[in-house]
Formats: structure tokens, sequence, C-alpha cells
């Protein structure tokens, strides 16, 4: 299996899904071998091919099973995606380096790296499909934008940053290098990449006078 089964996937992460259904408590293991199984279809085969049936197959599961724990491939791809990426959290290092050398080591680890295949799969889906790219947006790309951006506004209230800088345009240019690093090369950013991109492209924007 190419991605990474995390411990966090395998608490399940509280991710809303597969807790309780109509106040009976769902077996949370069928949740872990349904995410799995997710996952290791959108690697193998991208998210376009990707089918409930073929999830329901893999994990020898019901898809009356899934349905009751996701409303569609949508959710249940992108949560077995936060489990295992992790949910993100704050930095606070005290300076905007320390801050975003914290990000890019983060993005780097094992714990929080996938398949290079899983992110192409999931990738190409995003520029047609309009309910993954919501729900992406919502549960992967907002709650860490989030964090990406009370690191530079704390930047700014230290006067490491001027507050006439585009924000909006900073937080964006991390995951927007990863992820065209990633379409380009077919591979995942390794930690001298992250780290140029910090060092070399975000800091002097961010602290240009």
């Amino acid at each position: 299996m190419g991605h990474t089964k995390t411990v966090d996937r395998r608490l399940g992460m509280q991710s809303g899904h597969g807790v309780r259904h109509q106040g009976h408590t769902l077996d949370s293991s069928r949740d872990v071998a349904i995410r799995d199984a997710a996952l290791d279809l959108l690697s193998e085969i991208g998210y376009d091919r990707l089918t409930m049936d073929a999830i329901a197959a893999r994990a020898h599961a019901s898809k009356a099973t899934i349905y009751r724990r996701w409303p569609g491939k949508a959710s249940l791809v992108v949560d077995a995606l936060n489990c295992s990426k992790g949910e993100p959290h704050s930095v606070d290092t005290g300076s905007l380096e320390g801050d975003l050398a914290a990000i890019s080591e983060g993005a780097c680890s094992k714990e929080s790296r996938f398949d290079s295949n899983l992110m192409l799969g999931i990738i190409t889906a995003l520029a047609h499909d309009d309910e993954l790219r919501q729900v992406f947006r919502e549960r992967m790309i907002n709650p860490r934008t989030a964090v990406m951006r009370a690191v530079f506004e704390r930047a700014v209230s230290r006067g490491e940053v001027s507050p006439d800088r585009n924000l909006d345009l900073l937080v964006s240019l991390f995951p927007a290098l990863m992820i065209q690093h990633v379409l380009v090369s077919g591979e995942l950013p390794d930690a001298d990449f992250t780290a140029q991109v910090v060092h070399d492209v975000i800091l002097p924007l961010a602290t240009a006078s």
C-alpha cells in the first residue's frame, strides 16, 4: 500500500464520521478499513475512476455501511486524507522564520506525507469536480490556511511584516508551490525544496521593505 497509515488514522481523528448514527455507536474499526481502502484505490486509479462499489469491495464492507458514515465519495476521500495527514496544529516559535521553518518541516514529516500517486489523483480531480473542490477546501485547505494566516498576523504584530503586505497572497504561496512541484515533477517536495521555498520566496516577499 502506497500511503502511510498513521496512528491518527487508526484512532479515527474524531473526524465527525463513523462515530454515531441514529443514536447507535458505529464500529470504528470499519471506518479505518474503509478509509484505507479509499486511499489505496485513490493512489492506484485516481479519483475519477474511484467508485463507492470499488471501495466497498476493497474494504469488505457493504455500500450501506459506507453511506451510514459518509454522504458520498468526496466526503469519504477528504475525510480519509484528513485522518491520514492529521489535524493542523498552531505554530508559534516567536519569529516568522521559525514558524515557517516548523511548518516546512512538518509538511515533509513521515506522518504528514502522502504517496505521490495519491496526491496526483486528488489534485487533478480538483480542477473539474465541484463537489470534491468544495469539501476539500472546507476540510483540508481552510483549517491549514487559518494556521498559516495566524503566523503572518503575529509577524505583522511583531513588526516583522508590514501591515500593508498582502497576507492572502503570502498564505497561498506555500501550498501553491507544493502542488505545482507535484504536478510538474510527479514527486513529493522534499525538505530541501520546502526550505528553499521558505527562505528564497516567502520570507523575502514577506519582509521586503
